[in-house]
């Protein structure tokens, strides 16, 4: 789920850290469809060695959309699956490694937020049908009309979780996709598949840094790696800084607020569900062949590149006259600690920091005044440092009560703001009085002349006299309607009558109604409230609210041990609501020692009893589903009807805090010994834990090796040569059920064909192991090379000044579409040149960052020249690739002095021109080459001649070289 609000914050504070994706579309020609060679060079001019995939991000959008029509059955979903990943792929175009994640069973630690996410759609849902009925009864009553509702099966998004029979047809058709891709495309000829799917148990996007993390401590690891991952999640950018690979870039849907989504009822676009007033439906199209396909934008990509966000970091983290030496990388490790205080999956955010109020930067200006009396660095490799933690929480603990009041007078300046634009808009809806007769308003385009006007002084005398009259009639009969309702107004009174003689409605209040807020933390004794009202405990019980501080402190603890070195303990979880205040961070040094060792993670049926609610029990089988609804159960404590929503100080009931009981493992597992026996052998098998599954096509190098694995059947395991692997190693061991060569892959999905000529080959595959206690380094590798600096030195004052053009591509110096002189010509013709333009992309200028890459210097004198009706020429990037000058032609005398002028002033033109396109040139920069290399030549560059230098296919595969193969810029 992420860190709410985390991700808009940080895109506004370090913008350049954003590129917007290239994408190469599939071509069509004669009826046939021409899918993309992605063997080819990256449109984004650069290359990727692995992609990670966390599949949670693409399942749950994929088999139910937000803005756009759900599938109708399963098969369609996976094929919807299917086809994001082809586009991810195609975008990202991996060399190495494509490693696919999908959440398996999670700590018990993250088992309480999906219980509260889980009840919570489950809640709602019952309520949205609940509200749809009201609205459609009145609706009807009011002689409106709407569709007659569909009698259809609900998806149930509960299903998208481990032990479901969802889940494990996911896998299949998984298999059967990695098998067809690796036979049939490409792209994928030699790539190395792993996927986890939702057997395995650990969380999709800690699965993948657990894969990073033990790879990278193998020696035959390439430092230069290029990662990319794939994830909606905002904390996967602390996840990348944490890996401290100097190449790690994450792509992600581009998030684009106020999407229009139809409404609930009737299905159309323009309102929502509380708006519904029943209007039929226009015909879309002349034969309404367009009534099932609503509009839809295409989906885009950003890339957000953690090097540059590392530049950024390292700009404000730099710190002067420290009593021990600097180190950049220990820095970034205690900001990615920093960032747990304002919210995480495992724990709450503390009361008086918010992200939306600057808690990150006021952490960070704490951190660089205290950083001089700890005499060190909060964190080393995942570990904490309890003692420096109490010097931040008790510097913030002093500022705690302006905090909460200068929160206050800014919800108070907010609705003041809100309340006046309301007036403001409600004012300007409507004119005073709509004139009649001949001064009413007319349609636009009329075609014929303005009618003349006829004694317009009567005429407005007549329109005065008619709005007076209007005037006493609404008096009369709101009089009336005082003296027969006993003072009382009457309901459906006139609707111009005065606003005083009846009862205002809600929306024209000058205040909402708000939640009752008891803890009123802006207020003199806000601590003794909060305990009182959040924990039902008085503020003078110091062991209680030390038992509230422990467990948090543990919490730090273990989230940051979870991103750096892997899951610490399966069973710890935070047993609070609610967090303390900074405050209260006392006495930390000897509060936490160690985790317990040994333990292991739920099974996957086990975990849908500890976060299903009752309604989602059908994925569960029968007698365990008893266990959830039957009064005598002894756990039936677990799975209440309703539960409280406690906004906590919030707006909206989806940012409050679900009060639900926390599962008791002891009891849960008591209960559940005595239905065990009843599980056939399809749900012991969905029961199990399982392990990750290899995938590599014929022409991979360890294709040969994997089948004499298979010819020998060996019962052991066997550790991968890294030679034939990209330096990947790891534990192979044979699959019960494996994709072989030759053997026909059947498949899963009706719609698809099966695979008669496979050519992929899968076995099991396990992550290297190492000792217990063995502790992963947070440090950059040696020989690693550091990408060259981005940022040029103004684009720190300008990473928040507003609006600004995205760069496209990893390459700075790319050329842009552009409109030529005609067209703009035809706008100037049309558009005023002084009309005022304040959109996303207005005259603001692009940041310094949107120009990185080599400098050109300006024409001769310092001049630029201008243009004023084209984009020929840009000062800072040049000739636009779309220019093309005239070419010479020989020049003829005429005998008229008025043509010789013409021409000569033409060749003179010409000449100036061609003379600032030779300034304004771009310079071709050669990427680092090794020795004995040839240098690489993409299609396009420099006249490069024959295909591009890549992978070669078959038996001679060479290793890619280890380092330098690819420039970031």
């Amino acid at each position: 789920m992420g860190v709410p609000a985390f991700f808009r914050w940080l895109s506004r504070k370090y913008c350049s850290i954003i590129v917007h994706c290239m994408e190469e579309k599939a071509k069509e020609c004669n009826g046939v469809r021409i899918p993309v060679d992605t063997s080819k060079p990256n449109p984004n001019e650069v290359e990727f060695d692995n992609l990670y995939l966390d599949m949670n991000g693409i399942i749950h959008p994929c088999t139910h959309p937000e803005d756009k029509p759900a599938p109708k059955n399963e098969d369609e979903m996976m094929v919807a699956i299917f086809e994001y990943i082809d586009r991810l792929f195609n975008i990202v175009r991996p060399r190495r490694v494509l490693y696919m994640a999908i959440d398996g069973v999670a700590p018990r630690a993250k088992m309480n937020q999906q219980r509260s996410r889980r009840f919570r759609a489950s809640k709602e849902g019952v309520e949205l049908q609940e509200e749809k009925q009201k609205i459609r009864e009145e609706i009807f009553q009011r002689g409106g009309y709407l569709p007659n509702e569909e009698i259809k099966e609900r998806f149930d998004s509960n299903c998208i979780t481990p032990g479901t029979e969802f889940m494990d047809n996911l896998a299949k058709c998984l298999r059967y996709y990695v098998a067809d891709r690796l036979s049939n495309d490409p792209g994928w000829r030699n790539l190395t598949v792993v996927l986890s799917d939702a057997s395995a148990p650990g969380e999709g996007e800690h699965k993948i840094m657990d894969y990073i993390r033990r790879q990278r401590a193998q020696p035959n690891h390439d430092p230069n790696t290029h990662h990319c991952l794939c994830g909606a999640d905002a904390d996967l950018i602390m996840l990348g800084l944490a890996t401290h690979e100097p190449n790690f870039t994450i792509i992600r849907e581009e998030f684009k607020p106020n999407k229009p989504r139809p409404c609930a009822l009737c299905g159309q676009m323009g309102h929502e569900l509380k708006d519904c007033q029943g209007v039929a439906r226009e015909k879309k199209g002349e034969f309404d062949q367009f009534a099932d396909s609503p509009p839809v934008s295409e989906q885009e990509f950003i890339f957000i590149r953690l090097s540059v966000l590392r530049e950024y970091l390292e700009k404000e983290l730099t710190m002067a006259s420290l009593p021990f030496p600097f180190n950049f990388e220990r820095s970034v490790d205690d900001w990615v600690f920093m960032c747990f205080f304002v919210g995480n999956d495992f724990l709450p955010h503390l009361p008086s920091l918010e992200i939306r109020e600057g808690a990150i930067d006021r952490l960070v200006g704490i951190y660089k005044d205290v950083v001089h009396r700890t005499g060190g660095y909060l964190t080393e490799n995942g570990f904490v440092n309890l003692e420096r933690v109490e010097m931040i929480m008790q510097a913030v603990g002093v500022a705690e009560d302006n905090i909460f009041k200068k929160r206050k007078e800014d919800d108070e300046a907010f609705k003041r703001r809100m309340k006046e634009k309301k007036k403001r808009l409600k004012a300007e809806q409507a004119p005073a009085f709509l004139p009649t007769g001949q001064f009413a308003p007319e349609a636009l385009g009329r075609r014929g002349a303005p009618q003349p006007i006829h004694n317009a002084r009567h005429t407005a005398f007549e329109m005065r006299m008619q709005g007076q009259d209007q005037r006493n009639k609404d008096a009369a009969q709101s009089l009336k309607a005082l003296m027969r309702n006993g003072n009382q107004a009457l309901a459906g009174s006139s609707v111009g009558m005065d606003p005083r003689g009846q009862k205002r409605k809600a929306e024209d209040s000058d205040s909402e109604p708000e939640p009752e807020d008891n803890v009123r933390l802006w207020e003199d004794g806000w601590k003794q409230r909060y305990y009182k009202t959040k924990f039902d405990v008085d503020v003078g019980d110091d062991a209680f609210r030390r038992k509230v501080v422990k467990s948090y402190v543990e919490g730090l603890c273990w989230v940051l041990r979870y991103y750096y070195q892997g899951c610490a303990s399966w069973k710890w979880y935070f047993p609070f609501h609610y967090a303390p205040f900074a405050s209260d961070f006392k006495d930390l040094k000897d509060m936490f020692t160690d985790f317990e060792t040994g333990t292991q993670p739920f099974k996957p049926l086990e975990q849908l009893m500890s976060v299903f609610p009752a309604a989602s029990g059908n994925f569960l089988p029968q007698t365990w589903r008893a266990l959830m609804t039957d009064p005598d159960s002894s756990i039936i404590d677990f799975y209440p009807e309703d539960f409280a929503i406690d906004l906590n100080g919030k707006k909206y009931a989806w940012q409050g805090v679900a009060l639900l009981p926390f599962v008791d493992e002891r009891r849960l597992r008591a209960a559940l010994e005595e239905v065990y026996p009843d599980l056939t052998p399809e749900e012991r098998k969905r029961n199990s834990l399982g392990s990750d599954v290899m995938f590599v096509g014929r022409s991979h190098p360890l294709c040969d090796f994997l089948i004499e694995l298979y010819r020998a059947e060996s019962k052991e395991g066997s550790e991968i040569p890294p030679e034939l692997c990209h330096g990947v190693q790891g534990t192979l061991n044979l699959d019960e059920e494996p994709i072989l060569p030759d053997k026909p892959v059947v498949s899963p999905v009706p719609v698809l064909r099966d695979i008669m000529q496979n050519s992929a080959i899968g076995i099991k595959f396990k992550d290297p192991q190492y000792n217990e206690g063995y502790v992963f380094k947070a440090v950059i590798l040696p020989g690693a090379k550091i990408p060259s600096k981005v940022l040029k030195p103004g684009d720190w004052e300008n990473s928040n000044r507003g609006p600004w053009k995205p760069q496209l591509g990893f390459n700075p110096n790319r050329q842009q579409a552009h409109l030529d002189r005609s067209a703009f010509r035809a706008l100037s013709h049309s558009i005023s040149r002084q009309q005022h333009r304040d959109g996303p992309y207005s005259n603001a200028p692009p940041p310094g960052s949107y120009h990185q890459g080599q400098h050109r210097p300006r024409p001769h004198g310092g001049h630029i020249p201008s243009y004023p009706n084209s984009r020929q020429y840009d000062a800072y990037r040049g000739p636009h690739a779309s220019y093309n000058p005239p070419q010479p032609y020989a020049r003829l005398q005429y005998s008229n002095p008025g043509w010789n002028r013409a021409v000569q002033g033409q060749a003179a033109a010409y000449q100036q021109n061609q003379q600032r396109a030779h300034i304004a040139q771009p310079t071709y920069q050669q990427p680092q080459q090794r020795p004995h290399q040839q240098p690489q030549r993409h299609e396009g560059q420099m006249g490069g001649q024959g295909p591009p230098q890549g992978y070669l296919s078959g038996r001679h595969y060479p290793l890619p070289p280890p380092s330098g193969r690819y420039n970031w810029n």
